[in-house]
């Protein structure tokens, strides 16, 4: 161990939420927008065939057009940020801290 140079403490706490779980919240989030879209959709052709107003049809459509690109972006923008977790901010002197060494027979 090299005195002049503090050891890196890891908690399991500050980890990372796995890609999988990412993954799986992004296209949650994809599937939803593109339901979104295919109701709007849907809506304007049902809207249209009902003689609703034209300015009722065309935000329909114009929901239908663009909530693909904003879907798209929203999917590809990556990991979101995370607050780190703290379980408390008392750090006395009764506290140990994790070493991540393996434990010695007699240490």
């Amino acid at each position: 161990m090299n005195p002049r140079r503090p050891e890196d403490v890891h908690v399991v706490t500050e980890a990372r939420r796995p890609l999988s779980e990412d993954i799986t919240a992004r296209q949650r989030r994809y599937l939803v927008s593109m339901g979104i879209r295919t109701s709007c959709f849907v809506g304007a052709v049902a809207a249209g065939l009902a003689g609703a107003p034209f300015w009722a049809i065309g935000v329909l459509i114009v929901g239908a057009v663009f909530l693909p690109y904003v879907a798209v972006v929203v999917a590809n923008a990556g990991r979101r940020p995370e607050k780190p977790v703290r379980l408390d901010g008392d750090r006395g002197p009764h506290r140990k801290r994790v070493s991540g060494r393996r434990p010695e027979i007699g240490s």
